[in-house]
């Protein structure tokens, strides 16, 4: 049994770890790799030594899930490099636990939740909310349509977003929602 300091320490860690992310992000555009990828190496040697050989298959396993989904949408110019990086390191900080990934995976969730409402809020307040949604419901049709029913899709309504403050954001729901406990 993975002992209680652990993994609270671990949860309260990732808060940390996703806050400052959040503040470099917000006044930066820059989430640091001194902050990320020192976690994505010790994390999965800390939970092999801690919950031994489990923890540290778990650890990789949450890197591999977490990171792995935002590296898709890196590939697709969809998130930044720093975002891949941030959950490869949460998805391998909580991934440990005897609740394995389902913690980093739940904060990925709701990150993206959060990213999601705060883009179409700011579409809406700019004015550019229905030209997106329409450029959104043609472009994985494009391929597939005759060249003469293809829809020219506007690179200035194509956009990233920083998953800086939503990553805080959605790692604080997922803990609470998860581990009331911890609070008290």
């Amino acid at each position: 049994m993975t002992p209680e300091w652990a993994t609270n320490g671990v949860r309260l860690g990732a808060l940390l770890i996703v806050a400052i992310a959040a503040f470099t992000d917000a006044r930066k555009e820059l989430i640091p790799n001194w902050l990320t990828l020192p976690i994505v190496v010790a994390a999965p040697i800390f939970w092999l030594f801690v919950d031994m050989p489990w923890g540290g298959v778990r650890s990789l396993i949450g890197l591999v899930l977490c990171g792995g989904i935002l590296y898709v949408l890196f590939r697709m110019n969809a998130c930044a490099g720093g975002d891949v990086k941030l959950f490869g390191a949460i998805g391998a900080l909580v991934g440990g636990d005897y609740g394995g990934p389902g913690l980093g995976m739940e904060a990925l969730l709701f990150t993206l939740i959060t990213a999601s409402l705060y883009s179409l809020v700011r579409l809406a307040w700019e004015g550019k909310l229905l030209r997106t949604l329409a450029n959104a419901f043609f472009l994985p049709l494009n391929p597939f349509l005759p060249k003469a029913w293809r829809r020219e899709i506007a690179p200035e309504l194509m956009s990233k977003v920083r998953l800086g403050v939503p990553a805080l954001v959605g790692t604080f729901i997922a803990v609470v929602l998860r581990y009331p406990a911890i609070w008290t």
